[in-house]
């Protein structure tokens, strides 16, 4: 059996670097803006952005550098056995799912806690080139890189050496661990669950990464152009009708894509 620790060594790795790039992230944004306390500067958007370029950078590096031999396929960044009317279904489920967990918070009392709520009132108001850095770093950038270092790499490498269902749950709990904060990291794992089982039925990275950009973009640029919704009624019916799309998308998707994809091969 093939060892599993250097997989593990790498995550290792990225987190600490994540850690130490976005120390030095911080101080950058502190020292250009020396009037904001160090808790302004992780609240505000200048941090947001410094950190998510700092996360991002770090997460596509460590993939880049850990994959041998460095080509698209050792990362399943290739398209898969998905058709289009496949990845507009795993769009649409996504964005549903992240609705359906954005209500269920704000029903249970947690919408103004966490880094989610950080985030939000960062976003809030933002426009013009705050708007569109934010965009490019959080909705790109993070989107991207979080899906090539997890599914692209740490997914495909476990999936060579486990069967799926472990692969994608240890992924995507080490996914969960990445965001430190625990409302914020029990909403990464189920979206990890979704994305991690998407890689696993189309073979390919690719849909996952471009639903993770797609969410994050309309999170991003809604939040900020209109907000978030808080009010209990509302979130029932979003709750409820967002419930429904996800599984008949992925009811779809069981019938359209049935039959697990070949496995990729471990490297050498």
């Amino acid at each position: 059996m093939q060892r599993v620790w250097p997989i593990f060594v790498v995550y290792g790795a990225a987190f600490v670097g994540i850690v130490a790039a976005s120390i030095v992230a911080a101080l950058v944004v502190h020292d250009l803006y020396p009037d904001l306390s160090p808790q302004a500067v992780l609240q505000a958007l200048p941090g947001l952005i410094a950190g998510g370029l700092a996360s991002s950078s770090v997460l596509a590096l460590t993939a880049v550098v850990a994959t041998r031999p460095l080509q698209p396929a050792a990362l399943r960044l290739l398209p898969g056995r998905e058709r289009g009317v496949d990845l507009i279904a795993m769009i649409v489920g996504t964005l549903a799912l992240g609705q359906a967990l954005d209500s269920a918070t704000m029903l249970a009392g947690l919408g103004q806690q966490g880094t989610m709520a950080i985030i939000r009132r960062a976003l809030q108001g933002a426009s013009g080139p705050d708007l569109f850095n934010a965009v490019m770093v959080i909705g790109l950038m993070a989107g991207a890189a979080e899906e090539i270092f997890f599914r692209g790499y740490m997914q495909t490498q476990l999936r060579a050496r486990w069967p799926a269902p472990l692969a994608v749950a240890v992924t995507s709990a080490c996914f969960a661990l990445l965001h430190l904060e625990w409302l914020h990291a029990v909403l990464a794992f189920i979206l990890g669950l979704y994305f991690g089982g998407l890689t696993e039925m189309t073979g390919s990275a690719l849909p996952a990464v471009t639903c993770h950009i797609i969410n994050n973009v309309l999170f991003t640029v809604l939040t900020a152009l209109v907000g978030g919704v808080e009010a209990f009624q509302p979130n029932v019916v979003l709750l409820a009708v967002s419930a429904v799309v996800f599984v008949a998308c992925l009811a779809w998707l069981r019938t359209s894509l049935a039959g697990p994809a070949a496995p990729p091969e471990a490297e050498s």
